[in-house]
């Protein structure tokens, strides 16, 4: 059977139409939703002092999330480490990981936001540094024994769920990141798979197990519909919206285009470039039947402001029209 995923990052633009508690209620009944079907995982994202009101403060929604579910893993993806006091990062991502029993997950990444930067203080140039202390520092802190930090002694209680805490995979674009990845981190997630064969590569050089050629899935947003120009037309202002918040901040760090993000004003070349997709049921089925056993979907219910009745519109639809042809239950 196919593995599905859900992805918050609650931006909430003001033609939207909805209030921001309204997202948040809606998200964790999704979640409750995801765990009762057997999804996967939980995706959450992060970023700081955004227009539309994205997620700062993920591990605080992981926590709800957590609460609300009871197998489905949860997916912080991604942090970005410099923008964070390492201790601190370690002690909530500790009370997360014993909230959820071990279901809680860490992607760092060295952000790329220069607006983000600004506001937190701290210097673009230290970006690699600071994520490297970072992954250092979590790891002291998760054996729960008083370690040196910054020149003075540190210790953080409780410890995490599972003994050696969360592994902690790096996120990157560039080959630098890629083999840093390998030598520091417990995984890698590209934001440009081309970039995978650096990870693979070095890591065959410091002679650990080779992970086989890239799985990983993009970030391309499906919304399942029984009238996909009807709806297209619904969701075209909030995809939009996102490709050009994305696309503009990408542009701005000279990484636009990279996990399909561009910026455009065009609706027809939005359309046209896979990124933001509506489908039928039965177009989904085909699809993922013709994936096999590596089909995965990673639904983005309320992507870049869609308002939660919308949402559920496909999310019911999967349930009662895909789900079931997939061995999950009874069509409806």
């Amino acid at each position: 059977m196919a593995v599905f995923a859900l992805r918050f990052d609650f931006r909430n633009p003001t033609f939207a139409g909805s209030s921001m508690a309204d997202r948040f209620t809606a998200a964790l009944d999704m979640a409750e939703w995801a765990d009762r079907l057997g999804f996967a995982s939980i995706v959450l994202s992060e970023h700081h002092g955004s227009d539309d009101g994205y997620l700062p403060a993920p591990l605080p929604l992981a926590a709800a999330v957590a609460a609300r579910t009871r197998d489905i893993a949860i997916s912080i993806s991604a942090i970005p480490a410099p923008l964070h006091d390492p201790v601190r990062l370690a002690e909530e991502i500790a009370v997360v990981d014993l909230i959820s029993r071990g279901r809680v997950s860490i992607v760092l990444v060295n952000g790329y936001v220069q607006a983000e930067f600004d506001m937190a203080g701290v210097v673009t140039k230290d970006r690699v540094r600071l994520t490297t202390e970072t992954v250092r520092t979590l790891r002291d802190a998760w054996t729960g024994k008083p370690f040196e930090f910054r020149g003075r002694r540190v210790r953080v209680t409780p410890t995490p769920f599972r003994e050696s805490g969360p592994p902690i995979v790096l996120g990157g674009s560039v080959e630098a990141a890629a083999r840093r990845a390998a030598r520091i981190a417990d995984g890698f997630m590209p934001s440009n798979p081309e970039i995978w064969k650096f990870y693979r590569d070095e890591l065959v050089g410091l002679e650990k197990p080779d992970p086989g050629p890239y799985f990983g899935t993009g970030t391309a947003f499906v919304h399942l519909s029984d009238d996909p120009e009807r709806d297209w037309a619904r969701i075209l202002p909030f995809a939009m919206h996102e490709a050009n918040a994305y696309g503009t901040n990408m542009a701005a760090a000279g990484t636009e285009g990279i996990g399909g993000y561009f910026t455009t004003h065009d609706a027809e070349e939005l359309r046209e470039s896979g990124q933001y997709r509506v489908v039928t049921p039965e177009d989904f089925v085909a699809e993922l039947a013709a994936a096999g056993t590596h089909g995965f979907a990673l639904f983005h219910p309320m992507m870049g402001g869609i308002p939660p009745e919308l949402a559920w519109e496909s999310l019911r639809l999967f349930e009662a029209k895909v789900f079931p042809r997939l061995g999950g239950g009874e069509e409806q």
